[in-house]
């Protein structure tokens, strides 16, 4: 009885474990018993465990599903964290999640965690300027409301085409008439082929002589001045403009930093006018050259100016026809004996008219040259003649050193009996004895008394001015005598018609006083 116990125990323990060992081989949900290591594997997405499985390869193929069918839902791109982790184990047995459970966890977690939209977009570059733009019908339209701002008439369209110069996809934009749009490529090969036999059967004839009536006038070309570069990318929404605003930024003017270079004649006030743009706004933009709207300028000098111009430049030629009355330019004949400051006009200058076809280029709305195809001058101009010094004229210095300046020049009750009440120079109040120096190097044509001048120094200039001293104590240099601007020549006093110890001083253009405080530097 015992044996058959011990026996019945045995084969119980044996079928038992025999059982076990079927139901781990076929039974869903139970991994097969490995002696190679890790069978068993948690699965974390993003810090939170979704469930287990029996492979990593399982865990990975379940993630890029669950991702795929997230980003099935939108037609553009999705971006997600998608933080993938495994910790396994061996073991010999262990119940299996079901996959559809793990993946929809996975979705779940992946929907919280979705960080943005991407749209499909197209950049849209013009040097350093980059505008994004949500079609590329919006790139086209925004190109052609570029150009039709500056055309005169319809005919002209923007069209798009690959550009062969980027590694990537990328577009390039050009301006071309909108006949060649449709213009029949069979008809330009028979067209070309004609111009082949043609031009191997030519002929050298004298060009003809064009009408005005001849010349077709209006808009001839068009083109972007810089490089338009178009590419697709995929962005976040709040990345991408609008047509209005791209069109707002692209073609509205923008104060950009330009420079003008001073020509002969100029000044700052014409400057103004020409580059139209307030004196002061010049004199403030150049602090480093400018003190004020005096301030002097030579030829050659470049000015900073603000040159209003859009993000996208067009550039176009028009063929013109006008009637004009015109002016030749001065003609000047140098005179190297003469002063800057001296110049005789020769002859008056007289305006003519003319007719004219011109080929103007302009780039914006600004003109940057001009050729005439043909022109009729009704009545000939007649240019002015003048001639004009090229030495540079002397400068003057006040001929003391100090003093009050006293009376000045002009009208005034007289001082004194005798005195005269129109003062012919200006008088610095000085003790007698102080120096006085000559305003500017000349010959000395008079050095002695003067009557109501009391002691009284003339100096002649190269220029051809004269300056007087007068009331002087005492006269240092004599008649004839050469002397140089800053010499000293003679001492201050109260000599003459004087109420005072003072130094009256003149200068004489043409033989007839001027304010000399003009005059000085």
């Amino acid at each position: 009885m015992k044996i058959f116990t011990k026996k019945a125990k045995f084969t119980y323990i044996w079928t038992s474990l025999l059982t076990l060992f079927v139901c781990m081989l076929f039974l869903d949900g139970y991994p097969t018993l490995r002696s190679e290591g890790e069978n068993y594997f948690h699965v974390y997405l993003n810090g939170v465990q979704v469930g287990v499985v029996g492979k990593p390869e399982t865990a990975e193929r379940m993630l890029l599903q669950a991702r795929r069918e997230l980003a099935g839902q939108s037609d553009d791109i999705v971006f997600m964290d998608a933080d993938l982790r495994l910790e396994g184990e061996e073991i010999l047995w262990g119940e299996l999640d079901e996959e559809d459970v793990i993946r929809a966890r996975m979705s779940e977690i992946l929907s919280q965690s979705v960080r943005e939209t991407m749209q499909r977009a197209y950049s849209l570059k013009v040097n350093e300027y980059m505008v994004n733009l949500g079609s590329i019908s919006d790139v086209r339209e925004l190109l052609q409301l570029a150009i039709d701002k500056y055309a005169t008439e319809e005919g002209f369209v923007v069209e798009l085409a690959q550009d062969s110069d980027r590694e990537f996809s990328a577009l390039t934009a050009d301006v071309i008439r909108r006949e060649s749009v449709s213009q029949n490529s069979e008809a330009s090969r028979m067209s070309a082929g004609v111009e082949r036999v043609m031009s191997a059967i030519h002929v050298e004839t004298a060009p003809e002589e064009k009408d005005f009536a001849d010349f077709e006038t209006g808009l001839k070309s068009m083109y972007f001045s810089e490089k338009v570069e178009i590419a697709e990318v995929y962005l976040p929404e709040d990345r991408i403009s609008s047509l209005e605003t791209a069109a707002e930024d692209v073609i509205k003017e923008q104060e950009t930093v330009g420079e003008y270079k001073i020509v002969s004649g100029d000044t700052l006030s014409e400057i103004a006018i020409k580059v139209n743009i307030p004196l002061d706004k010049i004199v403030e933009l150049n602090s480093d050259k400018l003190e004020n709207e005096n301030s002097l300028i030579r030829v050659g000098d470049k000015l900073i100016i603000t040159v209003p111009e859009p993000e996208l430049s067009v550039e176009r030629t028009e063929d013109n026809y006008y009637e004009e009355a015109y002016d030749l330019d001065i003609i000047y004949i140098d005179n190297n004996d003469w002063y800057t400051n001296q110049s005789v006009v020769h002859q008056q200058p007289s305006a003519g008219f003319r007719k004219a076809i011109a080929r103007v280029h302009y780039v914006n709305d600004k003109e940057v040259s001009r050729e005439i195809l043909k022109e009729e001058v009704v009545l000939e101009a007649v240019p002015k003649i003048v001639e004009r010094g090229t030495k540079i004229p002397p400068t003057y210095i006040k001929p003391i050193s100090g003093g009050r300046l006293s009376s000045g020049f002009g009208a005034r009750s007289a001082p004194t009996k005798g005195a005269s009440t129109y003062h012919k120079g200006v008088d610095w109040a000085v003790p007698t004895g102080t120096a006085v120096y000559a305003s500017c190097g000349g010959t000395v044509s008079k050095a002695g008394w003067g009557s109501g001048y009391g002691y009284v120094v003339y100096i002649d200039h190269e220029d051809g001015r004269q300056t007087r001293y007068g009331h002087l104590s005492k006269v240092l240099v004599k008649a004839g005598q050469k002397v140089k601007q800053g010499d000293r020549i003679a001492l201050s006093g109260s000599t003459g018609i004087s109420t005072g110890p003072h130094l009256h001083f003149e200068i004489l253009i043409n033989g007839s006083q001027v304010n000399p405080l003009k005059y000085l530097n």
